[in-house]
């Protein structure tokens, strides 16, 4: 053999070797794609409150990549799959539909109840499990689909107590309701007025409006002719400060109490100082009143360089709910993880997890705030009866 052709042998054998360490390597390196969904609305009036819960998933998946978790014999790699619903049914059903063919996992969403309703059909068929951070409407669990739960309080329970509070406490004699023409601004007054007529109180005029609309003076002007003493807006933040605004505009003295989703800095900012005794229904405890809560606002912040608003703890905790199911499984595959995911007992950033038969959370409570001196301040926490 010529010096070269020996050359050319090592060369050769070089290469292979070389080729055979790099595919054991690429081998050992593989991980498992665990595509997590977020269905919210990312343009429009309610991007705000989306970005915001696709941060909270987002920071989940952040801290769950960082454990090295282990299912169905890989390392697992968790990916956002963040979709934008426009918070337009017609929309969330296609996006939907996008979410399954991409092989997601599991689904985080959404932030308006009449996107979630006609969604979730179409991720029961596929076996798919959602987890609701934000979505109200009862109707949502109450289809006979065991792929869908909530971790926050329906509007039962929110609006429930707002109306039983609004005669029993606050003593309210003639009381204004006005909705956003929504599944959920419809379905929060509902349960309000229930609770107002079961305690014994008055409605004494309803008005509506649209999600998309800027002006409300013709309906304020009629709930100041009727003498209302507290007005309870079913809708979202945006056009609940508008309203509070015109109403000192208008020199109405009637109480502003708002449903969820009200109690933000988005609020606060667009009202200014008309913002100065308005009171709003939240789900849950004050986070910073929580044993994880302090940690979750100062990581958050640190993190996106903002405080987060109503939303992103719930969907941080839906996240790791969806997380720890899959762990408690040691599979990403959803017909092996959702039977774990129904029977979770999870210490969350929001408070203690667990579902009922329906998917929903057991043990919720609301919370009462009152802007007091520019801040949202919390008047009073009830556990639902």
């Amino acid at each position: 053999m010529t010096n070269l052709a020996g050359r050319l042998l090592v060369a050769s054998l070089n290469v292979i070797l070389l080729s055979f360490a790099c595919t054991q390597s690429h081998g050992a390196d593989r991980k498992q794609v665990v595509r997590i969904g977020v269905s919210t609305p990312l343009t429009g009036l309610n991007a705000a409150n989306g970005k915001d819960m696709e941060n909270g998933v987002r920071l989940a998946v952040e801290e769950a990549n960082a454990q090295r978790i282990r299912l169905d014999g890989q390392d697992a790699r968790f990916e956002l799959a963040p979709a934008d619903d426009q918070s337009d049914p017609r929309i969330g059903v296609q996006v939907a539909q996008k979410l399954v063919d991409d092989g997601v996992a599991v689904v985080v969403g959404y932030y308006n109840s009449g996107v979630a309703l006609p969604a979730a059909p179409i991720f029961a068929r596929a076996g798919i499990p959602v987890i609701h951070p934000a979505a109200t409407n009862p109707a949502i669990t109450q289809q006979g689909l065991k792929t869908v739960f909530r971790i926050i309080p329906t509007d039962a329970q929110n609006s429930g107590n707002a109306g039983k509070y609004a005669v029993t406490v606050m003593k309210a004699q003639r009381i204004a309701v006005m909705d956003d023409r929504t599944a959920f601004g419809q379905g929060a007054v509902d349960e309000f007025r229930k609770a107002v007529a079961a305690a014994g109180g008055e409605i004494a005029i309803a008005e509506y409006t649209n999600d998309k609309s800027v002006e409300f003076s013709a309906q304020l002007t009629n709930i100041r002719a009727a003498n209302a003493g507290l007005l309870f807006f079913a809708g979202l933040d945006n056009q609940a400060a508008l309203i509070t605004k015109r109403m000192r505009e208008l020199g109405m003295r009637t109480q502003f109490v708002g449903s969820g989703g009200i109690a933000d800095s988005i609020f606060l900012s667009i009202a200014g100082p008309a913002a100065e005794g308005a009171m709003a229904w939240e789900y849950g405890r004050p986070i910073d009143s929580l044993p994880q809560g302090k940690a979750f606002m100062q990581k958050f912040r640190k993190r996106f360089g903002s405080d987060s608003l109503s939303y992103a703890p719930f969907a941080y905790d839906a996240a790791w709910v969806a997380i720890n199911a899959m762990k408690q499984a040691g599979s990403a595959k959803p017909a092996e993880f959702t039977p774990a995911l129904r029977a979770t007992q999870y210490e969350g950033v929001t408070g203690k997890i667990a579902f009922d038969a329906n998917g929903d959370l057991k043990n919720p409570t609301s919370t009462l705030y009152q802007v007091r001196g520019g801040h949202w301040t919390p008047v009073t926490t009830i556990a639902v009866e």
